[in-house]
């Protein structure tokens, strides 16, 4: 006859096994359940048609746009406008004509 606690200790890892695959399969389909899911997207041309044919939709559009253009070109026209500076005071150095001047 076998050591009763060894038996018994083989139930339970089976047992125990039994509920891990258990709760794993349960929880799985409970976790799928309780999971945010992003909304059915529109066809592809909805915002579209909806931006050609209704005037506010499309002028806040356009509003959002330009803003958004805008916000993007900011930095290089600052950068362009740096340049065109030091470009202004480069030609001033020249032709009043600094020569005397260590570099």
């Amino acid at each position: 006859m076998r050591n009763p606690l060894a038996r018994l200790r083989v139930r339970l890892t089976l047992a125990l096994g039994a509920a891990e695959i258990h709760l794993r399969l349960r929880l799985s389909a409970l976790l799928w359940a309780l999971t945010r899911r992003t909304a059915v997207r529109e066809a592809p041309f909805a915002e579209l048609v909806r931006i050609e044919s209704d005037p506010a939709y499309r002028a806040l559009f356009c509003a959002e746009l330009d803003a958004a253009l805008h916000d993007r070109l900011a930095p290089r026209t600052a950068v362009v406008e740096e340049i065109e500076a030091a470009a202004e005071r480069l030609e001033a150095l020249i032709r009043h004509g600094d020569h005397g001047r260590a570099t």
